[in-house]
């Protein structure tokens, strides 16, 4: 995409949903947190690596492991949000990013900002979770 956006650009309701600008936008958006996270992915590498000291202390060697447990978690959250952004972008590469996977509708540009990885509008989000949360009472 050869698109040339301001530095100031931010999308607009005002304009065409999902114009060439606001596609260029978000994908610029959505590139930068990928590599955001995975520069926090390289240091947490290094840092584990580095901290390979044996703790003779119990209570010292339970917090190093509850520590590195969490990391581990973070860095699979994370591994998981890279997924999802990976297929935000193909949404903007096939032109189907913006839309509502339930309804087709647009998702608003507000809801997008917000959260750039989102595949359904607030509404439909809504719905959703009301489904999982009867489902889960049951």
């Amino acid at each position: 995409m050869g698109v040339i956006l301001p530095p100031d650009y931010r999308p607009s309701e005002d304009e065409p949903f999902m114009n060439e600008r606001q596609r260029e936008y978000f994908r610029r958006k959505l590139l930068t947190w990928k590599e955001d996270i995975l520069k926090e992915s390289r240091q947490t590498i290094e840092n584990l690596q580095a901290d390979t000291h044996q703790h003779s202390d119990l209570a010292d060697r339970a917090s190093s492991e509850t520590e590195r447990a969490l990391e581990l978690r973070t860095r699979d959250r994370q591994r998981k949000l890279i997924a999802k952004i990976d297929a935000a972008l193909r949404r903007i590469e096939d032109g189907s990013y913006g839309f509502c996977e339930e309804t087709g509708e647009p998702i608003t540009i507000r809801r997008l900002e917000a959260r750039p990885i989102a595949t359904l509008s607030l509404e439909a989000q809504e719905r959703h979770e009301r489904r999982e949360k009867v489902y889960r009472d049951e």
